[in-house]
């Protein structure tokens, strides 16, 4: 098995802090839970490292694009969860959101876009991908980016209503 990846892992090893802070900073803006974004983005660096040779020309994409879908498994698995557990007793009222139910309602919304607007979304926004990196991610033309990323930011605006204010 170490023979696989002789050679591989120089060019990983160097490029391990840049891909894992893409990676954490894609799943961190999901989950907004410190563990469970490292587990994310362990994950995602684990599995660029088995397909190195072919993903590594746009690894901050790839790893982004794949902490993402962790992330949104983790709070689909969490919702499941919670619609299972007995109800809680009503909690004293916070003045607005807090932090924790934006971050889940964004997970909502962000679950309910076609997977092409949640990609594009989720590289240029949560990973911070500029425009061309997610072109190539997700092998299309700038253009095309331009137009799914607005696309889909007109539906989250729908969807989270005008308490969220999403910046472009």
């Amino acid at each position: 098995m170490l023979g696989r990846f002789q050679g591989v892992d120089d060019d990983f090893a160097g490029r391990f802090d840049e891909l894992y802070r893409v990676a954490y900073r894609a799943s961190y803006g999901i989950l907004g839970n410190r563990a469970e974004a490292e587990d994310c983005s362990q994950e995602a660096l684990a599995r660029a490292l088995v397909r190195w040779r072919r993903i590594h020309d746009y690894a901050p994409a790839w790893v982004a694009r794949v902490s993402v879908n962790l992330a949104l498994d983790r709070t689909r698995s969490t919702r499941r969860a919670v619609r299972l557990a007995p109800p809680a007793p009503p909690a004293a009222a916070t003045d607005g959101y807090d932090l924790a139910a934006r971050r889940r309602d964004l997970a909502v919304a962000l679950s309910a876009l076609p997977r092409r607007q949640r990609e594009a979304v989720a590289l240029r926004y949560l990973a911070d991908l500029p425009e061309a990196e997610t072109a190539g991610a997700m092998g299309c033309t700038v253009g095309t980016v331009k137009s799914t990323v607005a696309r889909g930011l007109d539906r989250l605006r729908v969807e989270l209503g005008p308490q969220w204010a999403l910046e472009d």
